[in-house]
């Protein structure tokens, strides 16, 4: 059920803001690992979430109430799955590159609409399910990089396409955690809770990544440090980003939000095509119509 009109351009920028952090991210693989390229989202996105939290709350006159156990278990483990699910997504492009990468995770929608059903008994239209299954098919012809239909099992069977799918799953069980952990905060105010989500969220995924790195790969964390000018704008695109996500996921079926969500394939090939100056070819171009028209048919699917 949609609550509230929000969750559309939440959604929309969503997108946008994920596509440019991962595709700084991308570029922080030459001076960070894996796991350290990821860090730098939380480390440095959880204060920048924190002030947004205590802004909103403070111009809404709103206050925190006590956080029930339930709804610090499932932040936890919604967190713990979006930290497996983009290390999978950054290792996931040095398998087919980066546009490659971020388009087998969007898989997730599909899978997002399936966990939603399961989970929450979240409901799609026919139109909206069409629109799924078409923006599935569009990421796959991006991802899959215009293989000839013989050819379709054997790319899928390569090392990025299974990351891809991977991190998409895990995206989708994110999404799901984090809609079930605001539905268990009192108030009626969906963007307080999804900030008060996110802002546990974060502290959650610092602590348990960054004691992980602290043990096992202490080098790391000195190397977050002294890229902090780059890693930190990471970390607010993310907090941003995850902010929009979020929002939307407290306003509308996990499955709508992250169909709509889709449009990031279409600011990443921009970044890939302007940025890391990778040529934008005709199978790319099909996908994007693809994913176009998914969103259309989401958006016709969400009416009353």
């Amino acid at each position: 059920m949609i609550s509230s009109d929000i969750w559309l351009p939440a959604a929309l920028l969503a997108g946008l803001f994920q596509a440019w952090r991962t595709a700084l991210q991308q570029r922080l693989r030459s001076q960070l690992s894996v796991s350290g390229a990821g860090f730098v989202r939380y480390v440095y996105g959880a204060p920048i979430a924190a002030a947004m939290t205590a802004l909103y709350m403070y111009v809404e006159g709103l206050l925190v109430s006590a956080l029930p156990p339930s709804f610090l278990a499932l932040s936890m483990a919604g967190g713990l799955a979006q930290v497996l699910a983009t290390a999978l997504l950054i290792m996931g492009f040095d398998g087919r590159g980066f546009v490659a990468g971020t388009a087998f995770s969007k898989t997730e929608a599909l899978q997002a609409a399936i966990f939603s059903f399961l989970v929450l008994d979240e409901r799609l239209s026919p139109i909206a399910w069409v629109g799924v299954l078409i923006g599935v098919t569009g990421v796959l012809s991006l991802a899959l990089g215009g293989a000839k239909q013989s050819n379709v099992f054997a790319s899928l069977g390569k090392r990025g396409a299974l990351y891809g799918i991977l991190a998409g799953s895990l995206f989708a069980l994110t999404g799901v955690l984090v809609k079930h952990a605001t539905e268990l905060l009192p108030g009626t105010d969906p963007v307080a809770a999804a900030l008060v989500t996110l802002t546990t969220v974060m502290v959650f995924q610092t602590a348990m990544h960054g004691a992980w790195l602290m043990a096992r790969d202490p080098a790391t964390l000195r190397k977050v440090v002294k890229t902090w000018r780059s890693s930190s704008l990471v970390g607010v695109l993310a907090a941003v980003g995850s902010a929009c996500w979020f929002t939307g996921f407290a306003t509308a079926p996990v499955a709508l939000v992250r169909i709509v969500g889709q449009v990031e394939v279409v600011f990443t090939l921009a970044f890939a095509h302007f940025v890391l100056r990778e040529r934008l070819r005709s199978h790319e171009v099909i996908g994007l119509l693809l994913v176009g028209l998914a969103v259309i048919l989401a958006l016709t699917g969400s009416r009353p």
